[in-house]
């Protein structure tokens, strides 16, 4: 079986440490516990293990949030990887942060990569593992606030949360998504 993990961000120094890049830092904790490298590679970085006896194929597109169903289309059809195989790692304004979400589907809810999933992809039912941000941010300030980087006091929980996430990402890999969101989401 083969599994696509793809963790949401932008490419470049300038957004490395953005709340926005919080699935870019999954996907390297991810990689990190399979002991396997990133590679550059068509739509972006790929790095590619085995969990438990399953092909792992962890990416970090190079595309830009607004573009990053190209990048999930693009590996879903080259490695033959079924829908109910892809896991979307994303930041949420609606959660506070570090609150884990796993979910089956749902809206973009405003997310400019889901909302690219959703078109290239033709439907919102994959799953999402969203990485709580806050709105903690004034009127008309919200892309100042997704682009910006981490205070102190997220930064200094930020190691455990990713640590978190990156089990909840390998749950879904071995246990299914249906246990994975038992046995972590609030958590």
């Amino acid at each position: 079986m083969k599994y696509l993990i793809v963790g949401l961000g932008n490419k470049g120094p300038e957004y490395e440490n953005t709340r926005h890049n919080i699935g870019f830092k999954v996907a390297e904790k991810i990689a990190e516990t399979l002991d396997v490298s990133f590679n550059t590679t068509n739509f972006g970085w790929m790095a590619e293990g085995k969990y438990k006896g399953r092909k792992v194929f962890v990416l970090k597109p190079d595309t830009y949030m607004n573009l990053s169903g190209n990048a999930v289309r693009f590996w879903m059809q080259k490695e033959n990887i079924p829908l109910e195989n892809v896991l979307i790692i994303t930041d949420d304004l609606a959660l506070p942060f570090g609150t884990l979400r796993m979910k089956m589907k749902g809206s973009d809810a405003g997310h400019n990569g889901l909302k690219s999933i959703n078109e290239m992809l033709n439907t919102p039912n994959y799953a999402r593992l969203r990485f709580g941000i806050s709105a903690d941010f004034s009127e008309g300030r919200q892309v100042d606030y997704v682009l910006g980087t981490w205070n102190e006091e997220e930064s200094e929980k930020l190691p455990e949360r990713i640590e978190k996430f990156s089990k909840a990402g390998l749950s879904f890999v071995f246990a299914g998504i249906n246990n994975t969101m038992s046995a972590f989401n609030g958590k």
